[in-house]
Order: structure tokens, then C-alpha cells, then sequence
């Protein structure tokens, strides 16, 4: 599920990639903004496939490794398309758009903030040596309460990033995207190019 939802994620960060490429081809700090963001936002989604990969109890370093790229990545990925929100308003953005992709950074930072808190807390030693290898936890368990914070902002954080991609759904409505296939040569065999007349071809002649 996981693996599934990381490609989707690659598809949604690069339509919004090609989008905001497209509305701002001249601005070349808009550019240089939308190109980190591409990298931000693809480096999250392999965090994610290597999350998905390799299991807490089975890798703890590929797995932590991996949380770390998903949310470290993926935070600062919201903050930056959050940025080409306000530079591009009100011109192309909407300003009631910036405000709710800005209180939902707001919301990703201080899950974010709880997280680290009280995980550091709850690996610092002072509740046993096995908490990472710990799977059921039981109320009079030492660091129970830290444990439950720490999952519960966990998940909040995941749902500001998801709450994050809903915003692109009116932005979304508003692009279209197309592949298209330009054949270089007359067979699969021809190892240099050469000069096609496709269909496509005679009709535009002959349109013209």
C-alpha cells in the first residue's frame, strides 16, 4: 500500500511540477522554487517505498532512515510549494489557497516538533532497552504515554501531507497532461534518424 501510494505521490508532485513550470516560464526564482520542490518531493516518495521495504524490528536503519527522508523531505517540500503559493498570488494564486497550505505547514511543524520531543524522550534509556523491539504496549507499561503521543502526532503529521495534496485539486482542474510519441525513424532497426510522413504529418500539410 504503501509502495502504491509513494508512485502516486511521484505523479501528483510532478504534475504539480509541470504545472507551475508551465505558468512561470520567465521567473527564474519561481523555476529554481518549482525544481527543489521536484527534488524534495521525489526524495520523500523513495523515503516512503523504503519505509514500506523494510520493517522497524527487521532493518531498524534502512527503516528509520527512510522516516526520516519521508517527513524530513516531505516537510520541507510543503514549505516550498507553500512559498510559490505566496510569490505567485495574486496574479496566478489565490490568496485563501496560501493561508490553508500555510496552516497546514503550521499543522506538519509542530506534529513534526511533538514527535521528535517525546521520541527522543522515549529512546533516551530511561524506559528500558527494548523499546524498539517493543510491538504491544499496555497501559501501565513505563513510557506508554509518550508512546501514544509520539504515534498520535506520527499520524497527524501524515495527515497534513495528505491534507496538503487535496489542495492541488482545484489547481488540478485546470491542466491537462498528454503523451505523445515522435518516431525517429521508419523501422526499429535504423540507427539514425530520419525523415517520417506520418499521418499526422500529411494532414497538418494539408490543413496548411
Amino acid at each position: 500500500m504503501l509502495n502504491i501510494a509513494a508512485v502516486l505521490c511521484i505523479a501528483t508532485i510532478y504534475v504539480r511540477y509541470k504545472q507551475v513550470h508551465a505558468l512561470n516560464p520567465e521567473e527564474n526564482h519561481i523555476i529554481r522554487l518549482n525544481k527543489a520542490g521536484l527534488v524534495l518531493g521525489v526524495l520523500s516518495c523513495l523515503g516512503l517505498s523504503i519505509v514500506a521495504n523494510f520493517q522497524k524490528t527487521t532493518l531498524l536503519v534502512a527503516h528509520v532512515s527512510g522516516a526520516v527522508l519521508t517527513f524530513g523531505m516531505g516537510s520541507l517540500y510543503m514549505f516550498v510549494q507553500t512559498i510559490l503559493s505566496y510569490q505567485m498570488q495574486p496574479k496566478i494564486h489565490g490568496k485563501q489557497v496560501f493561508w490553508i497550505r500555510l496552516l497546514l505547514v503550521i499543522w506538519c511543524g509542530i506534529s513534526a516538533f511533538s514527535m521528535l520531543t517525546c521520541s527522543s524522550i522515549l529512546h533516551s534509556g530511561s524506559f528500558g532497552t527494548d523499546i524498539v523491539q517493543k510491538l504491544h504496549w499496555n497501559p501501565e507499561d513505563k513510557g506508554y504515554a509518550l508512546h501514544i503521543i509520539t504515534t498520535a502526532t506520527e499520524w497527524s503529521m501524515s495527515f497534513s501531507f495528505f491534507g496538503f495534496f487535496l489542495t492541488y485539486i482545484r489547481d488540478f482542474q485546470k491542466i491537462s497532461l498528454r503523451v505523445e510519441a515522435n518516431l525517429h525513424g521508419s523501422t526499429l532497426y535504423d540507427t539514425a534518424p530520419c525523415p517520417i510522413n506520418n499521418e499526422r504529418t500529411r494532414l497538418l500539410s494539408r490543413d496548411l
